[in-house]
């Protein structure tokens, strides 16, 4: 168990470290913390590359990463945990010098079953929010009292800096759905918050966690969503608790698509909800920086790295490769590997073997941007937890090392073959969003990637803390700390992001 948190002392020496990177304050919480921080939604253990990336993120002065326990259904808080100890016991950080976060709030996986079972029992969660099959939410106070525990025991620390509500308004969203008054359910919503933060404040009492927060969706949402958190209904809550409350971090979705954190006018004195951030001196973490949801559709707001679209026979062909070399592996290396049982080989060619799935929906991703998604979230994630599973394998078999040598250049090739049946649109796409930057600010304009741009916005956008990025690739880093290295001073851009707004209306007409 690492003992110990985040202090003001620890974090300004870390900056100071690496004064060429961007700092800011995290509010009022005394710490300061890289003005990019690493995002863990998709990261998880036993990932090589995931590792790697957090160790060259906190290696290079990135010193802020967010999490939560329903990421990888805990794999990811035991990823950062792995990645800390090793750190840590070698001397290349200190304790506290890393501000880490986590949310509670959600039960999936693992903590979906336990409520089961709590069902069973008769011993329920009490606010259970039964949204959907396989996806319940809480945030009562016994609720949280255990998940920070089992945060704390997957993360291998003594404390948290930083514990959010994890997207709470899952019972605005349930409220509506079941026909329950607005009024009443945002009553019971303020009621809700207000108890959980008073046991939030028991926790820090206990030494358990620094601060705490909310993470939500729709911080940034129109006043008359019925979804909607009000940040300042969530401050008077907080407030009443007392002049002492630990309330100090927010977190919300901000992007070059998505800007209503600046430009949604829902507090009640008509104000947003960054403006009233701003006021009360709290820690505004921004996810989802890259990730744009606009209507229906999902935009990828990085450079599109595609060929030139290949000839269907070229890219059938490619698929077919893959297809042999993943027999190759199932039927011909793995039954020759003893520590591989026949219940594991299956095992292996169900999560590493997808070229039957590509064969049958290679033209049925529709856009570039789902089809990434799908790559990036589902194929690429299964391939590699197969190689990590067999690389100690391959150093006494040297028909496996080969194999898992040839496979990742067939594998590379047939993604790239299916990613060029979009690439048109895609590049097409990205220079619209180019040059809608450029002309939306002179700092933005400022040469750099897609991601660097999207990133830079936000970073030199007045209020912002930090801005939370997957960088579950050391090559995401490096592009990340591209940006950090050549910082854009914070003002009020609100004429750009309008600028923004508007030219993103006509982003997909033709």
């Amino acid at each position: 168990m690492i003992s110990g948190h985040a202090t003001p002392e620890g974090t300004q020496i870390r900056a100071g470290q690496f004064a060429g990177l961007a700092f800011n304050p995290l509010g009022e919480t005394g710490l300061r913390v890289s003005a990019a921080g690493f995002g863990c939604y998709r990261v998880n253990a036993g990932v090589t590359a995931h590792a790697e990336a957090l160790e060259k993120a906190l290696t290079s002065g990135i010193n802020i990463i967010d999490t939560s326990a329903n990421y990888a259904d805990g794999g990811s808080e035991r990823l950062i945990g792995s990645v800390l100890a090793d750190l840590i016991d070698a001397g290349r950080i200190a304790r506290q010098q890393v501000v880490v976060v986590s949310k509670g709030g959600y039960l999936q996986g693992q903590n979906y079953v336990m409520s089961q079972q709590r069902k069973q029992d008769g011993n329920p969660f009490e606010d259970l929010v039964e949204y959907a099959d396989g996806l319940e939410h809480c945030i009562h106070p016994d609720f949280l009292d255990d998940q920070i525990g089992r945060t704390l025991d997957r993360l291998g620390l003594g404390t948290l800096d930083g514990y959010l509500l994890h997207n709470p308004e899952y019972y605005l969203g349930w409220a509506h759905k079941n026909g329950i008054d607005p009024d009443r359910a945002r009553r019971e919503y303020g009621r809700r918050i207000d108890r959980a933060f008073r046991h939030l404040e028991r926790e820090v009492h206990r030494g358990r966690i620094r601060f705490y927060g909310i993470s939500s969706n729709t911080f940034p949402a129109p006043g008359d969503d019925p979804e909607f958190t009000a940040l300042d209904r969530v401050w008077e809550t907080a407030a009443g608790i007392g002049g002492g409350h630990h309330f100090r971090i927010v977190q919300l979705p901000f992007n070059l698509l998505e800007a209503g954190a600046v430009l949604e006018k829902n507090q009640q004195d008509h104000r947003s909800v960054l403006e009233m951030a701003i006021e009360k001196r709290l820690g505004v973490m921004v996810n989802r920086p890259l990730n744009a949801f606009t209507g229906r559709r999902m935009v990828r707001l990085a450079s599109v790295d595609v060929r030139a679209r290949m000839d269907y026979k070229e890219i059938i062909q490619c698929i077919k490769d893959l297809a042999l070399s993943e027999t190759r592996l199932w039927r011909r290396i793995l039954p020759g590997l003893a520590s591989v049982p026949p219940g594991l080989r299956a095992r292996i060619k169900q999560q590493g073997c997808f070229a039957e799935t590509l064969k049958h929906n290679w033209r049925s991703f529709g856009a570039y941007e789902r089809w990434r998604e799908a790559r990036d979230g589902i194929f690429l994630p299964r391939i590699q937890g197969v190689m990590d599973f067999l690389l100690p394998l391959a150093d006494n078999q040297p028909d496996l090392a080969d194999w898992m040598t040839s496979h990742e250049k067939i594998l590379d090739r047939a993604l790239r073959a299916v990613a060029s049946i979009y690439a048109d649109d895609a590049v097409a796409l990205e220079k619209k969003i180019l040059n809608m930057i450029g002309t939306a600010d002179a700092a933005w304009a400022r040469p750099g990637t897609l991601s660097q741009r999207a990133i830079r916005a936000l970073l030199s956008t007045a209020g912002v803390s930090t801005v939370l990025v997957g960088m579950r690739r050391p090559a995401y880093v490096a592009d990340v700390l591209a940006e950090l290295g050549n910082p854009t001073g914070q003002i009020d851009r609100n004429a750009a992001w309008e600028h923004l707004r508007q030219g993103a209306e006509g982003l997909f007409t033709t």
